[in-house]
């Protein structure tokens, strides 16, 4: 056989594996919280996304935040009405190593109070913590 031949069914066969991306964009060692306002929502595979913007502060801007699959969250407690557009939230997520304006979720506060996500084990699933009084 070629070595040509070789190389290609090599690269063929990465192929899958280079459709998914690893998590070191992401310093995991940080976290960030951000509070603003929910831009968009995008449930989609991959990776579903928040897109949220942030008013003032250091942290002010847009930012694009990287969840798990609908299906990963779905089996986690999460639906795809849980955030909307002009929810205002609080967002923990491990920032980008790059310097850019995203992150890894963590967890979210919802306005209502409920949280989904969170850093007790919990891997994004639904959880329920008391509102504040």
């Amino acid at each position: 056989m070629s070595r040509a031949f070789l190389l290609a069914i090599a690269a063929l066969a990465a192929l899958p594996a280079a459709a998914h991306h690893s998590f070191a964009m992401f310093d995991q060692t940080k976290t960030v919280v951000l509070k603003g306002i929910v831009s968009e929502f995008q449930w989609t595979n991959p990776h579903s996304f928040i897109e949220l913007d942030v008013a003032g502060g250091p942290q002010a801007g847009h930012w694009a935040i990287e969840l798990n699959s609908p299906n990963n969250l779905t089996r986690q407690g999460w639906h795809r009405t849980d955030l909307k557009a002009g929810d205002e939230v609080t967002v923990t997520i491990n920032p980008l190593r790059a310097g850019i304006k995203g992150g890894l979720f963590n967890s979210v506060v919802l306005p209502g109070g409920r949280v989904l996500g969170g850093e007790h084990g919990t891997n994004g699933r639904a959880i329920n913590v008391p509102t504040p009084n």
